[in-house]
């Protein structure tokens, strides 16, 4: 093979160890032989399990027939057409819907394969994919291909969707790594906190690491009750507000008494102030530990509020944004306009406030939108006609806001 990544995979199929006689070119024949006789093998040991509903397979066949000496992603269709024949049939009776996503076979049916089979996928709940190739130029010269497919991963996921309602991450924007004092250690030494009490009580001195090397880094953080009392009752009131239930995510199973006193307040709150508030709206309140709610977050439809610390939040804002598209999808809100208008009685304000937000949403909706969300719409085959520079996308809003004003 010409191509280094094709020499590099070349040798590390060289490498595997086939059987006596056989060559790397015969290796996918022979493994189906082989696989095929291990089969027969089993079927009469073990009664196969009937699976009741259908399964997607999106495979790369296409591109492994034409080329099985092919970068790493083409040679993922080799192994799993082994482990296929060798942990699966013999044991499971499927019923597969088959798609071959093979670059060649998306080229030859211009990508219609991939959005069949993201729609099989709709149809039938689960799929198998093997890894595929998003072409580039190279790519295109290499195999002659129509045009510069887009990732079949990205068309896909378009398709399945994922959150269907809104998700609302409250950020504890104090302390913790945001106002940290932290510090590089030469050498050996102990390292200590201390905290001294005003007027009477002894102080708390508490031995953090004994170092005994070349030293290292520590790092001290707090919070205070005050805050995190606060950022309860703001996060409950705003649950309370939009009906949707109110999530606090801790690793309180490690930082007992720090994460832990997060937890201990939002309780107190919860039970003082919400409780029959929230069971009377139909909504709840629950913690969860911080891995637990990232899990879940991904497999919800949405439609809750989030409660974060100050860094998971500055980290999990970013991770939703993305998720529906764009940070530039993202409605970051402070105490603003909104909040003033409802506290005055202001519903002059209040009017305008809500037709400001919904002024920059229709412009999106409409098509009128900056370069980071054409670039989702358009791919490779944007151009400048499709979105608009800052300065346009104010312009955009400002005249569809004055029309929002404008309406009776």
């Amino acid at each position: 093979p010409r191509h280094p990544i094709f020499r590099s995979c070349y040798s590390l199929f060289l490498s595997l160890r086939l059987p006596a006689g056989v060559s790397p070119s015969s290796f996918y024949e022979h493994t189906n032989l082989r696989s095929s006789f291990s089969i027969n093998q089993l079927e009469m040991a073990f009664e196969k399990i009937k699976v009741a509903n259908p399964i997607v397979e999106m495979d790369v066949a296409g591109l492994v027939t034409t080329c099985i000496f092919g970068a790493g992603d083409e040679m993922t269709r080799v192994f799993w057409e082994s482990i296929k024949n060798k942990l699966i049939f013999p044991f499971v009776d499927l019923d597969i819907k088959y798609y071959d996503l093979g670059l060649l076979n998306r080229d030859a049916t211009d990508d219609k394969v991939t959005i069949e089979s993201a729609e099989a996928t709709l149809k039938y709940n689960v799929a198998i994919k093997c890894a595929t190739i998003t072409p580039d130029e190279a790519r295109m010269k290499e195999f002659t291909l129509k045009s510069m497919w887009k990732s079949p991963n990205g068309t896909i996921r378009n398709i399945l969707n994922g959150w269907t309602k809104p998700i609302c991450i409250g950020r504890h924007a104090f302390g913790d790594q945001y106002k940290a004092t932290d510090a590089v250690i030469k050498g050996p030494g102990k390292l200590k906190m201390v905290f001294v009490p005003e007027g009477q009580g002894e102080n708390i001195d508490l031995e953090v690491y004994n170092f005994t090397g070349a030293g290292g880094v520590a790092l001290s953080m707090y919070n205070t009750d005050e805050s995190i009392t606060s950022f309860a009752e703001a996060s409950m009131n705003t649950a309370y507000l939009k009906k949707w239930p109110l999530y606090l995510s801790t690793k309180n199973t490690i930082l007992k008494k720090y994460d832990g006193r997060f937890k201990d307040i939002f309780q107190e709150v919860y039970e003082s102030n919400w409780k029959s508030k929230f069971e009377a709206a139909g909504i709840w309140y629950e913690h969860r530990l911080i891995d637990d709610m990232v899990a879940y977050a991904l497999k919800s439809d949405g439609g809750y509020v989030w409660a974060c610390k100050n860094y998971d939040g500055d980290v999990q804002s970013d991770f939703l944004a993305q998720g529906f598209g764009s940070l530039g999808l993202m409605t970051s809100v402070l105490v603003h306009l909104l909040s003033l208008a409802k506290l005055d009685d202001n519903a002059k304000l209040l009017d305008f406030t809500e037709k400001l937000e919904a002024a920059c949403i229709g412009c999106v909706e409409s098509g009128k939108m900056t370069k980071d969300l054409a670039l989702i719409i358009h791919g490779s085959k944007l151009s400048r006609e499709h979105y608009l520079n800052t300065e346009e996308f104010i312009d955009a809003v400002a005249d569809e806001l004055k029309a929002r004003l404008s309406a009776k």
